[in-house]
Order: C-alpha cells, then sequence, then structure tokens
C-alpha cells in the first residue's frame, strides 16, 4: 500500500526515465509466467505477437470504469518485452522504434487534424451565417465582409457595400423601405429555422453524442469512464457539421466547446491506429488530453491557453510527459489553423485588438464590479440552466428534441432580427465591442461628435458621445438580456452547442456599456482629481478594455476557470498589457459565483446526468468509514466470491451468469474467506473459453487459483486447469475502520476502479468508484438517482 501511496497518483508512468521509479511489471495484474507459451494462458509466448495480446485479454464494457493501476501496469509490461525483443529481428527493431515515437507521431496527427477541422468549420460558418442576410452575386462563396474586400470597398461598416445584396435586392425588390425589410426578415427567419432542423435531424439520424458541448462527457471519459462510441469517426463527421448549421443558424450557442470534442475525437481516431494507445484506455487518456488542449488552441487562437485548460478543466491525470505532448498538439494545431487563415487577417481569432492604452489604478473599482456581476450572472445562469435542462428530462419536452430545437431558433430568429446587435453573429459582435473607435469606423458605436485632424494616432482623445452612442447603449441593453435569457433555454438542446461564446458576447456588452459610462464621465469631469492625469492625452478611459474584462467575468463566472481563462483571454485579444484588469475580474467573479453555486456549469451537468466522476476539486470533510461505504451492506446477500481450489469450470460460469459483477475476489475458501487476490470478468471469462479449446476442460474440470495444482488429476476426473495467471495477487486493500476521506483520495490519485476491504486478512466486502460517488451525493443531500449509482 506504501508502494502505492508514495506514486502520487500516476506519475511513475512517465516513459524514460520516470517509468524506472518502480517496477509495475512485477505487480499482479496477472503473473505472466515466462516459463510458458500463451497458449498455456501465459502471456510471454515465443512469438513477438503474443506480447500484444497481453493488452487484449481485458476489456471494458460500455458504461463502466476503467483501472488505471491495472492498464499501466499492463502497459508496463508490454514495453518491456518489446524493448528487451527490439534485437531479435529487423522487424522487432522497426516495430520497437515505431513503438517509441508512436506518441510524438499521433501528437502531430491530431494536430493537424484538429487544425484542419477547425478552419473548414470557421469558414463554413462565417459564409452560412451572412447567408441569412443575403449573398454576394459576384462571387457567391464569399461572406459579406469578403465581399467588399474583394471590390476594394472601403465602405462597409454595418449596411454593407453595393457588392453585397440583400434577399430583397436578389429577388428585385431595390426599395428600401417597409417591403424590403419584410422580406429580409422573412428569409432571415426561414433560414435559421432550415439551419437548426437539419443539424437537429443530422444529430439524431446519424451521431446522437455529436449534441451539447461535450466537455461534461470529455471530463468524465478522461476520469477513466469509458462511453463508446462518443469519439467515433461518425461522432467527428456529424458533429463538424451540424456545428457549421447550429452556429449559422443564429441560436444563442458557440463552437468553442464543440471543437473541443471534435479534437477528442480525432485524437481517438489516430490513437486507434496504434495498439499502443488503442489497447490501452489509461494511455489512450494521454491522448485525448494533448487534443483537449489542441480543441481550445484553435476554438481561441491560445495555444498556451489550451494547455492550461486541459489540465485545469477537464484532464484528470497529467504528468509532465503529457504536458508537453499537449504543447506541441496546441502548437501544431495553431500553426495548422494559421496556415489556412480562415478569417483573411492573419490572426487566428476574429477579436485581436491593436491597441495597448494604459490602464489607471484608480480603474480596478469598475473592473471589480464587473467581476461581482459576472460572478452573480454565473450564479444566476447555472441555476437558471440546470432548472431548466432538469425539467426537459422530466417532463414531454425531452421526448420531442427536434421540435423543440425548431422552435427555439425560430423564436431566436424572430427576436433576434430587430435589434442590429443581435441581429449578427456572436463573433461579430464580440469584435466590434473589442474594439477601439478610429476615423475609419462609421458605426453607430463610435458615433462621437468629433473631428479627426490626424490618422496616424496611437489612441484618440475622448469625445461627447453623439446620438448613435446613446441609440447603441439601450440596444446594447436589449441585447444584453436577450443573449443572456437565450443562451440559458439554448445549452443543452440535441444540436452542438458550447457556451463560451454567447456568455463572453454577455460579458462583453456589459463591459462595454460599463466602459462607455466611464469614458463619459472622465470627458465632462476632466478635473475630477482621479482623471488629472489624463488631461495631457485627453484618453482616460478604453471602452474595449472594459469588454474584455467584463468577458472574462461573466465566462469565469459561469465556468470557474482561473488560470487557463486569463491567458485565454490575453491570448484571444493579444491584450498582455491588461492582463491585470483581467486577472482581478477573474479572481472577484470566482469568488462570488462559489458563494452561490458549487462548481460551475460543467459539475452541473456532469451531477445532472449522473456521470461517475469523482472531482479533485472538492473536499470531503465528513467522519465515515469504510465499512459504511462498502458492499454487501447489512441485510445485503454475501458478496460472491470465488474459492482457489474448489471450484469447478460450470461452477464459476453459473457464478458470471447470475451476476452482473465485473470482478470477483478470490478466496482460500468460504469459510475462513483468507483473501488471495481478485479475478476480473472479461479476463475470467476469456480463459475459460480458452481452456475449453485448447486444454479439453470440460464443466466438471477443477479451476485452480493456486501454485499447488496437482500434477495428476484423480482417476476418472476430468483434467484441471489453472487459472492462477488472471488472479491479480496484489489487490488494493483497506481496513474496515479506514477513513472514507482516505478511500476517497486513493480513488482520485491511484484512479482505482475496485477496493477490498480486509480486517486481519480476512475479506469484508468490496468498493467501487460508484460507491463512493454514491456514498458522497447521498452525504451531500444530493439523492443518487442515477443508474449508475445503483
Amino acid at each position: 500500500m506504501n508502494s502505492y501511496l508514495s506514486m502520487d497518483g500516476d506519475e511513475s508512468l512517465n516513459e524514460g526515465e520516470d517509468e524506472q521509479l518502480l517496477d509495475m511489471s512485477t505487480f499482479g495484474v496477472a503473473k505472466w509466467k515466462r516459463t510458458q507459451t500463451w497458449e498455456e494462458g501465459a502471456g510471454s509466448g515465443d512469438s513477438f505477437h503474443d506480447i500484444l495480446a497481453v493488452n487484449s485479454l481485458s476489456h471494458y464494457d460500455d458504461f463502466h470504469t476503467i483501472d488505471w493501476v491495472r492498464d499501466v501496469q499492463k502497459y508496463q509490461h508490454q514495453r518491456k518485452e518489446i524493448l528487451k525483443r527490439r534485437g531479435d529481428s529487423p522487424v522487432t527493431k522497426a516495430y520497437s522504434g515505431l513503438y517509441s515515437v508512436a506518441g510524438w507521431l499521433v501528437i502531430s496527427l491530431v494536430g493537424l487534424a484538429t487544425g484542419l477541422c477547425a478552419g473548414i468549420i470557421d469558414i463554413g460558418a462565417s459564409w452560412l451565417s451572412d447567408v441569412k442576410l443575403g449573398i454576394c452575386p459576384s462571387a457567391f462563396w464569399l461572406n459579406q465582409e469578403e465581399c467588399c474586400w474583394s471590390q476594394n470597398n472601403t465602405a462597409f461598416g454595418e449596411e454593407g457595400c453595393d457588392d453585397w445584396y440583400t434577399w430583397a435586392e436578389i429577388l428585385q425588390y431595390h426599395p428600401v423601405n417597409a417591403g424590403s425589410y419584410i422580406i429580409n426578415y422573412l428569409f432571415f427567419v426561414l433560414l435559421s429555422g432550415l439551419m437548426a432542423t437539419l443539424a437537429v435531424l443530422f444529430v439524431r439520424a446519424f451521431a446522437p453524442y455529436a449534441c451539447g458541448s461535450g466537455i461534461p462527457e470529455i471530463k468524465t471519459i478522461l476520469s477513466g469512464f469509458i462511453i463508446r462510441g462518443y469519439f467515433s469517426a461518425w461522432t467527428l463527421v456529424t458533429k463538424s457539421i451540424t456545428m457549421v448549421l447550429a452556429v449559422s443558424s443564429g441560436l444563442s450557442l458557440g463552437k468553442e466547446g464543440p471543437l473541443v470534442h471534435v479534437a477528442c475525437c480525432c485524437g481517438n481516431l489516430f490513437a486507434s491506429l496504434f495498439p499502443k494507445y488503442h489497447q490501452n484506455e489509461a494511455k489512450k487518456r494521454e491522448i485525448l488530453s494533448a487534443a483537449s488542449a489542441a480543441g481550445v488552441s484553435v476554438a481561441f487562437g491560445a495555444p498556451i491557453g489550451g494547455v492550461l485548460f486541459s489540465l485545469e478543466e477537464v484532464s484528470y491525470y497529467f504528468p509532465l510527459k503529457t504536458l508537453w505532448r499537449s504543447f506541441f498538439c496546441a502548437l501544431v494545431a495553431a500553426s495548422m489553423l494559421w496556415w489556412i487563415n480562415p478569417f483573411g487577417t492573419d490572426h487566428l481569432v476574429m477579436f485581436y485588438v491593436e491597441y495597448d492604452t494604459p490602464w489607471s489604478f484608480y480603474e480596478l473599482v469598475p473592473f471589480t464590479i464587473l467581476g461581482v456581476l459576472g460572478g452573480l450572472y454565473g450564479a444566476f445562469f447555472i441555476k437558471l440552466n440546470l432548472w431548466w435542462c432538469r425539467y426537459r428530462k422530466n417532463s414531454n419536452l425531452g421526448k420531442h428534441p427536434v421540435t423543440e430545437v425548431v422552435l427555439l431558433a425560430l423564436i431566436t430568429a424572430v427576436i433576434s432580427y430587430p435589434n442590429p446587435y443581435t441581429r449578427q453573429s456572436c463573433s461579430r459582435l464580440i469584435a466590434s465591442l473589442f474594439k477601439e473607435c478610429g476615423p475609419e469606423d462609421d458605426t453607430d458605436l463610435c458615433d462621437y461628435q468629433r473631428n479627426f485632424t490626424r490618422v496616424d494616432q496611437d489612441y484618440y482623445p475622448s469625445a461627447a458621445a453623439g446620438p448613435g452612442v446613446k441609440s447603441t447603449l439601450w440596444q446594447l441593453a436589449l441585447a444584453l438580456v436577450v443573449k443572456a435569457v437565450l443562451t440559458i433555454f439554448t445549452f443543452g438542446i440535441k444540436v452542438p452547442a458550447g457556451l463560451f461564446i454567447p456568455n463572453i458576447a454577455v460579458g462583453a456588452i456589459a463591459g462595454r456599456i460599463t466602459g462607455v459610462i466611464m469614458e463619459q464621465i472622465a470627458f465632462k469631469y476632466p478635473t475630477w482629481f482621479i482623471f488629472r492625469a489624463c488631461i495631457a492625452t485627453g484618453k482616460c478611459i478604453t471602452p474595449g478594455l472594459y469588454a474584455m474584462v467584463g468577458a472574462a467575468a461573466c465566462l469565469g463566472g459561469v465556468t470557474r476557470m482561473t488560470v487557463s481563462l486569463v491567458v485565454i483571454m490575453f491570448e484571444l485579444t493579444g491584450g498582455l498589457v491588461y492582463i491585470v484588469p483581467l486577472m482581478v475580474a477573474v479572481v472577484i467573479s470566482k469568488w462570488v459565483g462559489d458563494a452561490f453555486t458549487k462548481g460551475g456549469i460543467y459539475d452541473g451537468h456532469i451531477e445532472l446526468n449522473g456521470y461517475p466522476f469523482l472531482d479533485s476539486k472538492r473536499d470531503f470533510i465528513h467522519n465515515t468509514l469504510a465499512s459504511d461505504v462498502m458492499r454487501p451492506r447489512r441485510g445485503s446477500p454475501d458478496l460472491a466470491v470465488i474459492t482457489q481450489d474448489t471450484m469447478t469450470v460450470e461452477d464459476i460460469e453459473m457464478l458470471m451468469t447470475e451476476t452482473t459483477f465485473n470482478g470477483f475476489p478470490v478466496v482460500v475458501s468460504k469459510e475462513s474467506r483468507r483473501l488471495v487476490g481478485m479475478a476480473y470478468r472479461n479476463e475470467l471469462s476469456q480463459s475459460l473459453r480458452k481452456s475449453r479449446n485448447a486444454q479439453n476442460a470440460v464443466s466438471q474440470s477443477r479451476v485452480f487459483f493456486t501454485s499447488d495444482m496437482p500434477s495428476q488429476p484423480a482417476p476418472d476426473a476430468p483434467p484441471s486447469i489453472s487459472l492462477l495467471y488472471v488472479v491479480d495477487q496484489s489487490p488494493f486493500q483497506v481496513t474496515n475502520q479506514t477513513p472514507v476521506s482516505t478511500v476517497v483520495e486513493i480513488f482520485r490519485k491511484l484512479g482505482l476502479r475496485t477496493c477490498l476491504v480486509t480486517q486481519n486478512g480476512t475479506l469484508q466486502g468490496i468498493i467501487t468508484k460508484k460507491d463512493v460517488l454514491g456514498h458522497i451525493s447521498a452525504l451531500d443531500s444530493i439523492h443518487p438517482d442515477s443508474m449508475l449509482f445503483q
């Protein structure tokens, strides 16, 4: 036990020097006897391919939990055998080399595929979003902005340009009046509904797992849970296509969270090509962690932020080796996206800012206020969204996902079109809010009463707000309410739906409004002592900075991200000089949000769906013992066990037929209950089937799980078989008086699947990960109604 605890989780798994800290191959996953061949029941035969068969012996069923320690032991054994035999022949030497570089090769392929998928999705979503408003007749494949750029039109603003045709103009209705407005309105609503309908029908028909954000499920899978098909090729294709449709439909959702799911699908696809990862679930999760970093890297143009996001938010096991590979994967993905250049600006995202106006110390007060508002908004959003998702799940609404999506898309389109700040896509809205007004801007948001005498300055003096700015503030306030409310009802519907961009938009609106108000106060009262230092330049307040801070505060309040969010925001905008205001807002929003709700939105959805996720961020504060958690409980049937030398093949097969347990403790006898080890269902069933075929075992053949097997069977008795090699002779054990707080830490740090409870070497019971989760839920007054906790 002490040897395991000294590992600090699974850190001894690092390749190279880290793997030599502890010889995992000596542990008892299966005692691979080197004197036997695989056909006789051992795993180190004379054939090179027998080495690879070790991993295929154990298989996890759908909706089951993996055992990190056992998977790592198998990987260690396989790796050492391959290295030992690399000089036997050119084939083994080549395979050994491929085995060593497989990790970096997979990571490179995942990064390239993720960047390619993100580029295609960005281009498709940008074009299809503008199709709702019109088309470029001279080059229909261009979106509105590119259409105006292609004609060197310098008058491109909120109303487009001469080369861009609205639907009313395409229908030869040229007068700009109520008739053209109604025609454009109808096309906007109908096309929005059509795109949303196609998205939900594709998801329902081809890949139901393609819906939602995917991050709650990714967190659960990376913690060791199996959801077959969640990262399949069909899910990858379906999510990529439907993400474009869903974002373009105008629904209040984003593509950033789903891009992480797409990246993990790429990771799973390429990992399946290499037995090193395909046959080992624990190793595969190292690739998925790196893929998560690549997903955020291309979603926000933030490679470093992607690595920190994977570390802070989604990964359960993140050794130094995975950190390096995540960094490299994020780098490759970002480089691929930069080469594609989906926005035509040589930037990875649309939100990049080019100003670096200094901020003043007194501005920490409004930044703190934005942080408080972001935390309150986050708590408000989480509670209402979870309430609505719970209502959807338990009502007839959940039985009609297509109808819900179509109605929500139509309602969103009808409400959004009249307001220019809800009509445009969230990405363009955020870009305009982050931007600082200059002489080239002729939008209402930049309608200030000033004359530009020079156009080459880094920043321009403040001025009185014109009528456009004043009307824009009201429109932005309405847009804030609309976006916030629609996002509550949208997150969780059966189409790809992320929440990063909608909540960034909500925060950016609140921040821009605050920034404009502060700017006008500084302009009207320049003699106030806090504004005196700005008299020389005439510029005190940067409204775009307030939009950035508000965006970080709202997203932090919803997700409870901290370090990774700050890094993502300054990589997203290029505003490195504003890191302190971003840090202040994010920290304050997390403090305020934590005061009202436990965990972020993803933790809430994990709990809502009943996924077996053991959160390492929560402390266990109850005074209970292992005997309170273990099974069997008082009044329950005795624990199903296997004796080491008294059971027949028929007895064991009947035991596995009558029960659904994934493992069976092996004891000396049912009377003594002295523990021998642990045998797992899949390995046991495969070994029995192999014994019937290769060793002529029959139903009445005795099965021995001990080395003291008689050399000759009794007269007229069928041949006996030995299955000692499938017994884990060093299962993890605790005593019945071990505090549950210790048990919880063991499951968290080692990633165990099961833990046996003993007293003086006598078997008392067994604890599984789901038992621990059910116990925590019960003590927290949360009824564990999910089937996964039963």
